[in-house]
């Protein structure tokens, strides 16, 4: 790791011969940097009139962020009369993301920058159902292996980790304190706090509708829209709201969980996870082929073949009616449960994303005509609604924004600014100090006998 991040701003700052930089900068300096990372100031100039801090400072406040390598006043602009003015750019290649992205059957690693562009990215099939422990070090196996593979030449500032489950710790930006109960048995396994202990940097949970969502505003279908819904189809359904450009959490970090939703198919009822969702569509199929509607699930049944929504969406593709009429059922139950929304919340676009709604047409054109069907003309008149084409990465873009903004967040950025790394921050330092607090009271031997730390 870079070597830069121990230099202390305000000896740098008296190196150049300018004033010692005291912590009465730092509001000034999270104004100036959030500037030039969101690209609304791109010119010293433009920074004098955006922050309307004079000259002085924003060449002090300037050199400080230059000097920890977080911008950066190399390149030129175009001339505009006279001499072409420098441009100040944010330094994205200063520090790393490692991003994760956990569902059901498959796991999704990768690194990136400070903007989440991705730099590199893996996928592989996994069991979610397997020992948290287990997982934990498959997950420190692949992080290890993509350091290596990058040479390990910048710092690493964070860990952002997408769940299949919604991640309860209201609507603050800070990292992870303790690991939360978001999947069965992490709340027997401090998997946060094993991850922080072994690659020291911070740690975001988010839930994956969460990130996908994130991912689409920022670098896919949702660039030029302001209110957009993302929904997610799997074995779990939740959906994803974007209002004035930015992502809706909610009290708790739990908007979207529109699988718990009831909806009724004949007379039979039940939320909609459990009538529409990838288990669902799998189950009916299942039952089609044994009623003799599904030939081609009935002969990979016969074959011993385990069935699930996949098998039933390449079945459609060749024209099975049983799964097709299975996944037509589960998009029209969908597209019900979207009307509902989009008639409440009117938005201008809809991305269906995951595995099932990406793998045919059946399922989105069931869910479009039940949407356009249910919903007021106003709300409907130009409406989008499209399938996602960020594909599985679509989480982890997501993830690495979720910790890249919530890095620069003036409530965080602040308090690690003058440091010129976010391990500084009070807060990640006093989880340092608990974990290892923890370890050595777990490590110490006792006489028999004797209660822990009595004698």
């Amino acid at each position: 790791m870079s070597s830069m991040a121990d230099l202390d701003a305000g000896t740098l700052a008296r190196k150049k011969g300018r004033p010692r930089t005291s912590e009465t900068a730092a509001p000034s300096l999270v104004e100036i940097l959030n500037l030039v990372r969101t690209e609304r100031s791109t010119t010293r100039q433009e920074i004098e009139r955006d922050s309307e801090l004079g000259r002085a400072v924003v060449a002090d406040r300037l050199g400080t962020l230059i000097d920890l390598a977080l911008v950066d006043e190399s390149e030129l602009g175009a001339a505009t009369g006279g001499r072409a003015p420098r441009l100040v750019r944010f330094s994205t290649d200063r520090a790393s993301i490692l991003v994760a992205t956990l569902d059901q059957t498959a796991l999704g690693v990768g690194i990136a920058d400070l903007s989440g562009r991705l730099i590199m990215e893996h996928h592989e099939e996994a069991d979610l159902t397997e020992p948290v422990s287990s997982l934990c070090d498959r997950l420190t196996a692949l992080f290890r292996w993509i350091i290596e593979r990058q040479g390990a030449q910048h710092d690493l500032w964070g860990i952002s980790i997408s769940t299949p489950g919604a991640v309860a710790d209201g609507r603050e930006a800070f990292f992870q304190t303790s690991t939360p109960s978001a999947l069965p048995g992490w709340e027997s396994f401090p998997i946060v706090e094993r991850l922080v202990e072994t690659f020291d940097a911070p740690v975001w949970l988010r839930s994956s509708v969460e990130t996908m969502t994130m991912g689409e505003l920022r670098a896919g279908a949702g660039i030029g829209h302001e209110t957009m819904l993302v929904i997610k189809v799997g074995k779990r359904i939740g959906a994803g709201l974007v209002g004035d450009g930015s992502l809706f959490r909610g009290a708790q970090g739990a908007v979207g969980l529109i699988g718990a939703v009831p909806v009724v198919v004949g007379d039979r009822t039940g939320t909609l996870e459990e009538m529409a969702g990838s288990d669902a569509i799998a189950r009916e199929c299942r039952a089609a082929a044994e009623r003799g509607h599904s030939p081609i699930i009935a002969d990979l049944m016969r074959r011993g073949q385990e069935i699930t929504a996949m098998e039933v969406a390449q079945a459609a593709q060749m024209g099975d009616r049983g799964a097709i009429d299975t996944l037509s059922q589960s998009g029209r139950l969908i597209g019900q449960v979207i009307a509902t929304l989009a008639n409440m919340l009117n938005p201008e676009i809809i991305v269906l994303a995951g595995s099932i709604a990406q793998s045919n047409d059946i399922l989105l054109a069931s869910a479009r005509e039940a949407i356009y069907g249910a919903c007021h003309p106003l709300v409907s008149r130009d409406l989008q609604i499209i399938r996602s084409q960020m594909g599985s990465s679509s989480g982890l873009v997501g993830a690495a924004i979720t910790a890249a903004e919530a890095l620069f967040a003036p409530a965080i950025l602040r308090d690690w600014i003058m440091a010129g790394r976010p391990q500084a921050h009070p807060r990640f330092i006093d989880l340092k100090r608990r974990i290892s607090a923890r370890n050595g009271e777990a490590e110490t031997p006792h006489p028999p006998g004797t209660k822990k730390g009595k004698r």
